[in-house]
């Protein structure tokens, strides 16, 4: 039964993912196609290694809007500490990350990258709560790297969607946009700009 509703799930998450990919100017469809867990997707790449330049530690300057799909342009900003170490023989890596910011936060984002389907699935959880929030799936195309799914929100699932942009060695900019009409339109509600320290 466990293995049954892993597959429904996977290929829910699939079908929203695509949906959500129209909205995306020049990401092509196919990166987000369905598949069986064992076919890679046609014309994918092998992206296993696509995470590697996150290794190591990074100064994060935030900024996080105070009320989300609330009409609001007012910004909190902060700094936080990331670090970022591979696991599973580079088929992962897992994050820490810190903040003094609301009291602290201790935050974790697992990434795992299932060669079958070539897609990254990354999952979040922090000590607010413990809870390992379901995953943002994708992958990167010409450096640029889109990752969807569904996130709570006022007793909703809305489309979720991170984008990693603007990678060089030492920086690079992560934002994440919630859509409360499926991917109609998107309000980015979170943005981190990442630079590596020593």
């Amino acid at each position: 039964m466990d293995r049954q509703r892993r597959r429904i799930l996977q290929w829910s998450l699939a079908a929203q993912a695509t949906a959500l990919a129209a909205a995306l100017p020049g990401w092509p469809a196919h990166a987000h196609e369905p598949t069986n867990g064992s076919t890679p997707m046609p014309n994918a790449r092998d992206g296993r290694h696509d995470f590697d330049f996150y290794h190591g530690r990074w100064q994060v300057k935030n900024r996080r809007l105070s009320q989300r799909l609330a009409g609001s342009d007012e910004w909190i900003e902060f700094d936080a500490i990331d670090e970022c170490k591979p696991v599973l023989g580079g088929l992962g890596s897992i994050d820490r990350y810190t903040t003094d910011w609301g009291g602290g936060i201790v935050g974790m984002a697992l990434r795992l990258y299932r060669p079958q389907t070539r897609q990254w699935h990354v999952y979040w959880a922090s000590d607010r709560d413990g809870v390992l929030e379901p995953p943002l799936v994708g992958a990167f195309h010409d450096g640029v790297g889109v990752f969807e799914g569904r996130e709570a929100h006022e007793g909703r699932l809305l489309p979720s969607r991170a984008v990693w942009s603007q990678i060089t060695p030492t920086s690079l900019r992560w934002e994440q946009a919630l859509s409360p009409d499926e991917g109609k339109t998107w309000e980015t509600n979170w943005v981190m700009h990442m630079t590596r320290l020593a």
